[in-house]
């Protein structure tokens, strides 16, 4: 699997020249919370955990910064329903 790259308000994975796979974020304007809006990831890439690798990219972002997340994407959501380790960065 390829590796993943940041951008301004995503985290992304790359390759053939096109995005392979994808999770949008962005900052509360009060809190400064990451707001995790949309996940992406193509049939290449299905199957092979890419959606829970960005999902933890955002979290360890999180972590970095102290602030909580808001998972607003249904897949988002289902991740931190499944993994309790990021319970301490939900909101």
């Amino acid at each position: 699997m390829e590796q993943i790259a940041k951008g301004e308000g995503r985290f992304y994975i790359a390759g053939d020249g096109k995005d392979l796979a994808e999770i949008t974020y962005k900052a509360d304007k009060t809190t400064g919370d990451l707001v995790i809006d949309h996940t992406f990831v193509s049939e290449d890439l299905r199957g092979q955990g890419a959606g829970e690798k960005l999902v933890r990219a955002v979290v360890d972002l999180a972590r970095e910064q102290n602030v909580h997340i808001v998972p607003e994407c249904p897949y988002a959501a289902h991740q931190f329903e499944k993994h309790a380790e990021y319970r301490d960065v939900l909101k």
